[in-house]
């Protein structure tokens, strides 16, 4: 088992990226029905939470239902981590994460996310500050370092963890590669291997299949693997991992019906926590990708992002059902295209 504070989680857990505009409480519910063991909400600015930010309160909304969750939080000025800190707790989640590894400029550009990479001191007085103002596990997210140069990422766990930091998770590439180019996992290798490391590291970026998981897990050694980006329209992607580890061969992929029956869910969360409008509005943008790899399918796609009842959608999602019956999905390729913030 895999231990963080008093979260128990499973051998070699497999974690849902918290991702800007996706993670939110109906992706996790799918996520978590399909087979992910830890959750982690978007990230909320500190500054935000204080000023009492409409759309950074409602990132704090979490469910029994996808317990073990972990609340993220990322910010450059150490009293306003410290404030949010205490108000995260307030909503009771498992685990406060803190984001050091956003590379987008407009996070960047206040000093917070991936930026904080570039003064280790201020990382270190960062994250002391929320540890102090919580009795919540306190984790972090991050990257390698700031460039190709200026790599640091085995000081900075080392440092994290001295300072009582219970676990951490590395996407495997630097501030300035954003989301190009190859994820280098080696470095993450580097940190699980340090004998002064005790704490657990989970490694992240570019796992889009069930045989990259397992063999990044021998490679690499790490507890866990973070999955972002390949779980958008596919949370499939964590029961055929656990499948593949258990027997070595492959679950057979989602039928339209499964499909379907995954969008409705994730409609009705949507409505039920959004409401009518914001709730059909978020949805737009998951169409694309639960649909991928059905011929002809732009018609119903393009109906799907305009219409604005649930009951029109309903009746577009069951004509595609019919219309595409019987049809055999080929095993998912996944297209690891940028997305904003997967963290």
């Amino acid at each position: 088992m895999i231990k963080i504070g008093k979260i128990l989680l499973p051998n070699f857990p497999l974690l849902l990226a918290p991702m800007e505009d996706v993670s939110d409480p109906p992706f996790r519910a799918v996520c978590k029905d399909n087979g992910a063991d830890l959750m982690f909400t978007e990230f909320i600015s500190s500054e935000g939470l204080i000023r009492d930010a409409i759309k950074s309160r409602q990132k704090l909304d979490i469910f029994e239902e996808e317990r073990p969750v972990g609340i993220q939080i990322f910010g450059g000025d150490e009293d306003a981590m410290a404030l949010s800190a205490k108000i995260v707790a307030t909503v009771n989640p498992d685990l406060l994460d803190i984001n050091f590894g956003c590379p987008v400029k407009k996070v960047v550009s206040k000093g917070a996310g991936a930026a904080v990479l570039k003064d280790i001191e201020l990382m270190t007085r960062l994250t002391e500050a929320v540890i102090k103002s919580t009795s919540l596990p306190v984790t972090i997210k991050t990257r390698l370092g700031w460039d190709v140069d200026t790599i640091n990422i085995v000081e900075v766990a080392e440092r994290m963890q001295d300072i009582g930091v219970q676990a951490i998770s590395i996407h495997a590439r630097t501030r300035c590669q954003l989301y190009k180019g190859e994820a280098d996992w080696s470095w993450i290798a580097k940190v699980k291997n340090n004998p002064r490391m005790t704490i657990p590291v989970f490694g992240n970026g570019d796992i889009d299949s069930p045989e990259k998981a397992l063999e990044y897990k021998n490679r690499y050694g790490v507890d866990g693997i973070m999955i972002g980006r390949a779980a958008i329209g596919y949370p499939w992607i964590f029961n055929e991992i656990k499948h593949f580890f258990n027997t070595g061969t492959h679950l057979p992929p989602p039928t339209i019906e499964q499909r379907i029956a995954v969008i409705k869910k994730h409609l009705e969360s949507s409505l039920l926590w959004k409401g009518n409008i914001a709730g059909i509005n978020e949805m737009k943008r998951h169409y694309a990708n639960y649909l991928r790899g059905l011929p002809n399918i732009k018609t119903y796609r393009n109906q799907l992002v305009t219409l604005g009842s649930k009951d029109a959608i309903d009746a577009v999602l069951e004509d595609i059902t019919k219309t595409y019956a019987g049809f055999q999905f080929e095993r998912r390729k996944v297209e690891m295209g940028e997305w904003s913030c997967e963290m």
